[in-house]
């Protein structure tokens, strides 16, 4: 555990290490080699996702701040904040893939939580944002948890006070494949509890009944033109190449492998039929990597696949919500309904 006056962090990373090193392995050396998303953010990786968000083609940062900003109190309020009504806030705001902490800046005067818990696989910036969190707001206990949920989302109750709300914003939960998205959803149903019930609301919906449970506030991208999707993942500047280039200098300080990112480019396009966007790294010619100690030979063309953000229509990710056993809420989208904002419990 990392503390200091102001802050407390909990780094469980090193519990999973040798597994994850494994995985990464045999990922790469499968017939089809692919890496998780996850090896996207070291430092620099994650300094450049920051950029990618401020890119004109990149559209889901500013749609759904937008929706948000529109929305505020409405959406405080659902969630069981102190919002517009002026309730009484309290208990644990969690959120996750937390990065920077800037997202949440904005929600912890409408929610107004006992405690604040960032959850995040990049530990190093955990300490800074934090440390930043805590001289904006003094009043609110400030905890990091450095982990890997991609597997699966365990937080110990030790961490977390009173009524809980969980903060997933920035589509994040497109990383997963649908059946996998449903797992995670019930991993935050577990964490959120209570007695579950509501309705769904529309444009500004209804909060629903009497629900003594916590809430998931989840941003999720919608499906549309092929074009607008693709644009998003393959930037005219670059910088969404060098973010996934950036995977391949991580993989060789964690494996001591040899990629030269010289050598292979960054593909990115919209795949329909499945509903996803695909990001791979293509090898430019014929080479030899040397992974983890063992030779690894790449065509020309064959490619490494790093993500697949996938896209849905409102009522497919409804479908998935409900799935996980969670009643929906609300939901909130921009006039071109290119992004929704969902509350459930």
């Amino acid at each position: 555990m990392t503390a200091s006056p102001n802050f407390h962090i909990f780094n469980r990373l090193q519990d999973s290490a040798a597994d994850e090193r494994r995985k990464l392995v045999a990922g790469l050396r499968a017939e089809r080699a692919h890496i998780e998303p996850k090896y996207f953010y070291d430092e620099l990786g994650c300094a450049l996702y920051a950029a990618i968000c401020q890119l004109d083609e990149y559209y889901p940062t500013r749609t759904e701040r937008a929706i948000f900003q529109a929305h505020r109190a409405a959406i405080a309020e659902a969630v069981g904040g102190a919002g517009a009504g002026g309730k009484v806030g309290g208990g644990t705001f969690i959120d996750l893939g937390a990065g920077d902490c800037r997202k949440a800046l904005s929600w912890l005067p409408f929610i107004a939580p006992q405690r604040y818990l960032a959850v995040d696989i990049a530990a190093p910036s955990l300490a800074a944002a934090l440390e930043k969190m805590a001289g904006d707001f003094p009043e609110v206990e400030m905890f990091g948890l450095a982990t890997d949920f991609s597997a699966s989302l365990t937080i110990e109750d030790a961490l977390m006070v009173g009524r809980r709300v969980v903060f997933y914003p920035g589509s994040s939960i497109g990383n997963f494949s649908p059946p996998d998205a449903v797992r995670f959803l019930r991993d935050i149903r577990r964490i959120v509890g209570g007695s579950y019930g509501g309705s769904c609301g529309g444009g500004g919906g209804d909060s629903g009944g009497g629900d003594s449970g916590g809430s998931l506030l989840i941003g999720v991208d919608a499906k549309k033109d092929a074009a607008k999707l693709g644009a998003a993942y393959a930037d005219s500047l670059g910088v969404t190449a060098a973010f996934n280039l950036n995977a391949l200098r991580n993989v060789n300080r964690i494996l001591g492998a040899n990629f030269d990112c010289a050598e292979w480019r960054h593909a990115g396009f919209y795949n329909a039929a499945l509903g996803r966007v695909e990001m791979h790294l293509e090898a430019t010619r014929d080479l030899t990597v040397r992974i983890d100690g063992a030779d690894r030979t790449f065509a020309k063309g064959e490619r490494i696949h790093s993500e697949s953000p996938y896209k849905y229509a409102r009522a497919e990710f409804e479908a998935l919500l409900r799935e996980a056993g969670f009643a929906e809420i609300d939901c909130w989208t921009d006039a071109e309904s290119a992004f929704w904002v969902f509350c459930a419990r």
